[in-house]
């Protein structure tokens, strides 16, 4: 199998083509059944790229967060957010385009050229851009991405969890573990998990049918 190391060729041919600006864009959170999906874009200084750049999973919860302040000190950075309620609204897809759209608009200047994780590029981004499959893991502008969203996104169901204890979240982050499944079933659904996700839309139907 091959194993790609993130690098800069994919900003540096953007570059040459006269674009500028190239922002890195990529969302974590499309498995969880429960909290936000969480989208970063990152413009980085050529002249300051921290060392070890890669897709945040290929990454030690220790390097991520050393990660994540390099990047935060150096480098222009938008993150945003889709809601559980817009997840359940449109779907999990949609919601990840309108969160890395929404974290494209928030740069303080518009890039010139978006590198976009995965195939599809979202319909609302009308700056010019190209999807990379694996992104995360070729593109240092997207593995910087993919280490901002998800750091931040752990940081919002650490703090979901306080409010919500026993669903396991400070860990799982939402991810259908098995002892949060549990927790599903024992504890019940809180307001931040996913209705439209089918282990949750399950245990809602069963209760409802207890109640009629």
């Amino acid at each position: 199998m091959t194993r790609h190391v993130p690098d800069y060729s994919f900003e540096t041919a953007a570059m040459a083509r006269g674009l500028a600006r190239i922002a890195g864009v990529d969302e974590v959170g499309r498995g969880p059944l429960a909290g936000p999906v969480t989208a970063a874009a990152v413009v980085l200084n050529p002249t300051c790229i921290p060392d070890g750049l890669n897709d945040s999973k290929a990454l030690t919860a220790r390097r991520r967060e050393d990660l994540f302040d390099a990047i935060m000190s150096c480098a222009e950075v938008s993150i945003a957010h889709a809601t559980v309620e817009e997840i359940d609204r449109f779907n999990i897809l949609r919601a990840s385009h309108l969160a890395m759209e929404r974290a494209i608009a928030g740069l303080p200047i518009p890039p010139d050229h978006v590198l976009i994780d995965g195939n599809m590029t979202p319909r609302g981004l009308t700056l010019s851009s190209e999807t990379i499959v694996k992104g995360d893991a070729r593109s240092v502008s997207i593995s910087a991405a993919s280490i901002i969203a998800k750091i931040t996104r752990d940081r919002i169901m650490v703090d979901l969890a306080q409010q919500f204890p026993g669903y396991g979240w400070e860990t799982n982050a939402g991810y259908p573990s098995k002892s949060h499944r549990l927790a599903l079933r024992n504890l019940g659904v809180t307001p931040h998990h996913r209705r439209s996700f089918k282990p949750v839309h399950n245990i809602l139907y069963q209760q409802e049918n207890v109640s009629d």
